[in-house]
Parts: structure tokens; sequence; C-alpha cells
């Protein structure tokens, strides 16, 4: 071990660089699997809380199954369609009290689960309402996506997830997928005994990476008010508050 990485690990292993304590993190489990019953993804998810509890951070995981989520892009669908209830708006609550979401997801047919379609769509219902700088309403926080199966597919559903958080306003810090595979077609899943995947090493470094870079963007983004209000408010563009953007007409 060199002298460099001698310092890196005594510092990193005992010193974070920040105070965390203030920040909150919710995890949804998109499992298709209902409580109390066992979720491998939720196996996973609790690899993280366990680094983001350490550090003081305000945790919560809850899986959407659990809940009456009808499809679609309506805020709140009690009442609406012939539908009785919506329990998603009591959901969506937490998402905005949160610094940090988390998507977890199984992995079905190659794809991220119908249920965590579903929160992305009903995510995607609330992007019309600006927060309090005229923003979309989700700007200033981080998001990052956790994956599990046993059959290929972390990555492709890791790009989707994660290109939904951004352009729905989330902060996408690097290193924000990770997730662990079985060996391909019938066979252990996460959880199950002798799967090796609550032992993975690969699996733990990219978790681990990935929350303290989570807990390093939600931090700067709180400690600088979230991101300025400049050139990315709609109601300023529709109102002809262009930002320097200059039209082809002008060039001619």
């Amino acid at each position: 071990m060199t002298d460099q990485l001698k310092e890196i690990t005594a510092t990193q292993c005992s010193n974070p660089p920040a105070d965390y304590k203030d920040l909150s993190v919710l995890m949804l489990n998109c499992t298709l699997t209902r409580s109390p019953k066992l979720s491998h993804t939720e196996g996973l998810l609790t690899v993280a809380e366990g680094i983001f509890q350490a550090n003081g951070v305000r945790t919560e995981i809850l899986r959407p199954v659990d809940y009456t989520i009808p499809a679609g892009l309506e805020l709140d669908y009690t009442g609406v369609d012939r539908y009785e209830s919506d329990d998603w708006p009591q959901i969506q609550e937490r998402i905005d009290a949160c610094d940090i979401l988390i998507i977890g997801t199984s992995v079905w047919l190659g794809e991220k689960s119908s249920v965590c379609n579903r929160v992305l769509e009903r995510m995607y219902g609330y992007t019309h309402n600006f927060n309090e700088k005229g923003q979309y309403r989700d700007y200033g926080k981080v998001g990052a996506t956790l994956i599990t199966g046993n059959e290929d597919g972390v990555k492709h559903c890791a790009m989707n997830i994660l290109f939904s958080l951004s352009h729905i306003g989330y902060t996408v810090p690097p290193q924000a997928d990770a997730g662990w595979m079985g060996e391909a077609g019938p066979g252990p899943s996460y959880m199950d005994p002798g799967s090796g995947g609550p032992e993975n090493d690969f699996t733990n470094r990219n978790t681990t990476f990935l929350v303290w870079n989570s807990l390093h963007l939600a931090r700067m983004l709180k400690d600088a008010g979230g991101i300025p209000a400049h050139g990315n408010q709609p109601d300023a563009w529709k109102a002809g508050c262009h930002t320097d953007f200059q039209s082809p007409e002008h060039r001619r």
C-alpha cells in the first residue's frame, strides 16, 4: 500500500467531510411483492440505509405496491375515472419532503418493474407544478437507483430510471446506480441463502459510492439553497425572458 493510499484510507474511514444529520432519504422499493413478504430489492436497499443511518441521515423505505396507485398523470384520482381512492398524494408528500430519493426495483424481462414505471409516471404528473423559485418542483433534489434480479438488465434499467429522474428535475450524482444480478436464468435471488449477494464486494462498493456521492451532492445543493433560479424558469421564458438565447432570425 502506497503512502498516499494509507493517508486516504486513514482519513476516509473515520472523518466524513461534512455533517449530514439534517438530510433525509426516501427509498421507494418498487418490488412486486407486498409487505410483509421478503423483498430481495429491499435487502439491497437496507445496505444503503445502514450507511445513511451511520451518518445520522433520516431514512424511510416504502413499498408502493402496498398502496392503491391508479395509473395515469393526474395529481389525485380519488373520485376520478371511477377510482374510489388514490394513495399517491400521500406518497408524493414524502417524496417532496426528502432530500435524496432512491428508486429500487427488480428486473423482469430486462426491464424495471411495472410498479417502478407507475411510480415514475405519477411523479411525472406533478411536474407542471413549480417550486417556490418558479423552477420545476424537483430541482435541488438528488436521485439514484438500486436494482436487483437474476437476469441481465441493471444498466438498462438504470439508464431509464436516472434519465427519468433527471428529466423531471432531479440532480444525478456520479455512480448513481448499483445493483446485483445472480446467475442468468432461474437461480437464487439476492437474499436467498448461498446467493453471494450480500457478500458481493462489487455491489457493496458501488452501493457505498452511490450513498456517499448522493450525500455529497445533497449537502452541496442544500447549502447552496438549491439550483440558482436563472435561465430555468418556465413562466419567465413564457413571459419573454429567454436569458441570452439567440434565435436564428437574430443571426441574419
